[in-house]
């Protein structure tokens, strides 16, 4: 397939959806479930218990970056409930419910729900612990 592109630029596009580096691969939508999208965050968290450690402070350093992480991946609409696919990442998202639990959970804008995300992959956050997002995007709730 000639297309006459020299590059192409993906940037945020991939902290909001990971996967679509096989989109383009396997030239197709993936409308990836939820679960499939906890294991991408299991695997992610893995990963920083294996770099940072285990204890206490690796938990927390794993915990903060799978929480700004969280902060793109809730833009994220699943290509099964979108009314015209692909989604421009210049649209707002829309509030939607999900397909089941798990996915309304993974859509929310909420700070408290990724916390809820976090402690089902790290187990639960200390008393004391606040989390604020340095990425939110604040243009629109």
């Amino acid at each position: 397939m000639q297309s006459g592109v020299s590059g192409i630029m993906i940037a945020r596009g991939a902290l909001i959806k990971p996967w679509i580096f096989t989109e383009i691969k396997e030239q197709r939508h993936w409308d990836i479930s939820s679960r499939e999208r906890l294991n991408i965050l299991q695997d992610y968290t893995n990963y920083g218990l294996e770099h940072w450690g285990s204890d206490t402070q690796g938990v927390e350093k794993t915990r903060r970056f799978l929480l700004e992480w969280l902060s793109f991946l809730c833009r994220y609409i699943p290509v099964g409930l979108l009314e015209h696919p692909p989604q421009r990442i210049n649209e707002r998202p829309p509030y939607y419910v999900g397909r089941d639990y798990l996915e309304t959970l993974m859509a929310s804008q909420n700070v408290d729900d990724w916390i809820k995300i976090s402690e089902m992959l790290l187990g639960h956050v200390p008393a004391n612990f606040s989390f604020l997002p340095k990425h939110k995007a604040n243009s629109y709730k």
